[in-house]
């Protein structure tokens, strides 16, 4: 988003994709030892889009009876909103499908001046006790902020 930087941390360790699709900001996954990505496993994708809705809440419930018509099996097992850092998020847990894997998707969304950020962690159910803290904490490190000559800023963290 021009009108924005919206930054956030990684773990080590993990690799981004260097072509993601339009409105994607950054997809990144762990490497597993000798450089190779996961096959299957975590995946953490951020987003931003230009939103007509006039609030974080409109817009989520637009975004998730969107999903709901295109996702297999989804089922909502989280809706929540607060404060994460100072600024106000909406969070979803939700589960699909995705071939015959059962999947576990992490969002948060954040909106702004017409901006919506979302960040969409997903995973195998049974995955999710051993990354659902450190999903929570990456959720932590996102900062959006207006500006003028905004870039995406994007980084690894310790």
């Amino acid at each position: 988003m021009e009108s924005h930087r919206i930054t956030l941390s990684l773990p080590p360790r993990w690799a981004t994709r260097h072509d993601p699709p339009p409105g994607t900001l950054l997809i990144a996954r762990p490497v597993r030892a000798g450089g190779a990505l996961a096959p299957v496993g975590p995946e953490v994708v951020l987003r931003a889009v230009e939103v007509p809705e006039p609030d974080l809440s409109a817009w989520r419930a637009r975004a998730l009876d969107e999903l709901a018509a295109r996702a297999i099996d989804l089922a909502l097992e989280d809706d929540d909103e607060y404060d994460l850092c100072g600024r106000r998020v909406r969070y979803h847990r939700f589960a699909h499908r995705v071939g015959l894997a059962d999947v576990l998707t992490e969002q948060w969304a954040w909106f702004d001046a017409s901006v919506g950020v979302t960040l969409s962690c997903s995973l195998e159910r049974g995955d999710y006790p051993l990354y659902c803290d450190l999903f929570e904490d990456i959720a932590a490190t996102v900062e959006i902020a207006p500006a003028a000559d905004a870039t995406t800023g994007l980084s690894g963290g310790p």
